[in-house]
């Protein structure tokens, strides 16, 4: 037998309400759409393999566009899957239908082997979510927040209290926790949502691009916090969108790239970061470089061509981690004057060759 509980939280308002309080569920002197928060689920389910999100030969159209095209994917438990792929490419339309909030026109969408559009109550338990822009009451302070919100949960009193400690501590929000969120940066209210989605203890987080409009420090700050998350415990999934690189390859175990609604590629990241056998590094040279300095590379071990490109040397070398420790070495005992030395992004080569092969 399954114990369901359901709760939903839709956020209406976006301006900061100034007049007497009012209920989440009257009417804002001004509504600005619907927009989602998160949405919460607390109950006991049973998860079905290790395969915790399944999402199988599933299409979304509008008007004749294919923004997600018989898409199927399995996303492996307890692990940090980066759904990666450039703007359009259908990663939040997806995201949108496994949370609910959109539906497929056709194929299925499983959580927890729980079809999300027949029986999304008992799919969505244990799942906490972070999509489109967070927002909240903004007369509220994240304890305030966290209590609404955990009294929906059905949750006890101290376990709202603990909860909200230890989750504000993670997500480095301590110092802030009796402050208005009206008066926070968009970076600060980011990281209460990604607190909220935490404070039923999912055992799945799906994320929608979560460093979406940060500056450089929100970003970097961001993805500390999600480190800290994926550490909290050992049996949690998370899935998370993001068109950027460096983000995924820094806090993701494993990579889907998608492009035109379509999967290119699914696989552990260090699977997919050494799947190029040919491996490049970029050199510095003082004065620039030279035929000798070019000639002397090239005949280094494991050395396929050493080319001058933008003011530099562009070496392409096979080989693994050890290779390439020998190669730095060699190049440095070499004497041509190097004072600059770094290898290309992996990650980055894999994703634009098989990006320009979909365009």
């Amino acid at each position: 037998m399954i114990n369901i509980k359901y709760y939903s939280i839709d956020m209406y308002c976006k301006e900061t309400v100034t007049h007497e309080k009012h209920s989440p569920g009257s009417n804002c002197r001004k509504k600005i759409g619907v927009l989602i928060i998160f949405r919460g689920y607390q109950g006991v389910a049973g998860m079905t393999g290790n395969h915790p999100i399944e999402i199988v030969e599933l299409k979304k159209e509008y008007k004749g566009f294919f923004a997600v095209d018989d898409l199927t994917l399995n996303v492996e438990k307890n692990s940090f899957t980066g759904f990666l792929g450039p703007n359009g490419s259908g990663k939040s339309t997806t995201l949108k239908i496994l949370t609910n909030l959109a539906h497929a026109t056709s194929g299925s969408a499983f959580i927890n082997g729980a079809d999300v559009s027949k029986e999304y109550k008992t799919a969505l338990i244990g799942v906490g979510t972070v999509v489109e822009t967070p927002e909240f009451y903004l007369y509220m302070t994240p304890r305030e927040m966290f209590s609404y919100t955990g009294e929906i949960f059905g949750m006890t009193k101290e376990t709202i209290s603990a909860q909200t400690e230890d989750i504000l501590s993670s997500v480095k929000m301590t110092e802030w926790t009796d402050k208005r969120i009206g008066t926070f940066s968009k970076g600060m209210k980011q990281r209460i949502a990604l607190g909220i989605s935490l404070l039923n203890d999912p055992s799945i987080i799906i994320l929608d691009e979560p460093t979406s409009g940060l500056d450089p420090r929100g970003m970097a700050e961001t993805r500390e916090i999600l480190k800290a998350i994926r550490k909290r415990s050992n049996d949690l999934t998370i899935l998370m969108s993001s068109h950027l690189l460096h983000e995924v390859a820094d806090v993701c175990d494993r990579v889907a790239l998608i492009n035109h609604g379509k999967l290119l590629l699914h696989d552990r990241m260090d699977a997919v970061t050494g799947a190029n056998k040919t491996r490049k590094i970029n050199l510095k040279i003082v004065g620039g470089p030279t035929k000798e300095a070019l000639s002397r590379i090239s005949g280094l071990a494991n050395v396929e061509s050493a080319e001058i490109s933008g003011g530099g040397v562009e070496v392409s070398f096979t080989g693994d981690d050890r290779d390439q420790q020998r190669l730095f070495s060699d190049i440095g005992s070499l004497g041509v004057g190097v004072f600059d030395l770094h290898e290309d992004d992996a990650l980055e080569s894999v994703y634009l060759n098989l990006i320009a092969e979909t365009r």
